[in-house]
């Protein structure tokens, strides 16, 4: 289980998270890929055509945990999953996104860390400008 980072004001890892739950299959999901170091499944929210998450097996809130925390296979591990996803979904020849938030500015809306893959279609620009707060 991944440790609070120094300088973190965050609260701790939260094991009854909904993505933790999913891990645990106490809650269902549309799988696309697992394996031992990752977990693959459809957004129950899609913002794309095509929204897949992607979450880590272990217990880490951000990239930064993760980073940090996580072991080299377990990194290496995660990532390649990641590919196997894009691959499965069919999201190479067309180009895809790859997004992870962290913290609440940038959207985290649960503290597990995930990556997104968004793809099918034409996403658009990464940052609305006229989104900022002032």
């Amino acid at each position: 289980m991944s440790k609070n980072m120094p300088n973190d004001t965050r609260s701790p890892y939260d094991p009854d998270n909904i993505f933790a739950k999913i891990l645990r299959g106490e809650i269902p999901c549309k799988e696309i890929y697992a394996d031992d170091y990752a977990l693959c499944f459809h957004d129950v929210n899609p913002q794309a055509p095509v929204h897949a998450l992607v979450i880590p097996r272990n217990a880490y809130r951000s990239f930064s945990d993760f980073t940090t925390d996580a072991s080299n296979e377990e990194i290496c591990g995660f990532f390649r999953a990641v590919k196997q996803s894009v691959q499965l979904l069919n999201l190479e020849e067309d180009g895809y996104r790859l997004l992870a938030n962290h913290g609440e500015h940038a959207g985290q809306e649960v503290d597990h860390f995930h990556v997104h893959i968004c793809g099918g279609g034409s996403l658009g620009k990464l940052i609305n400008k006229n989104n900022s707060s002032s």
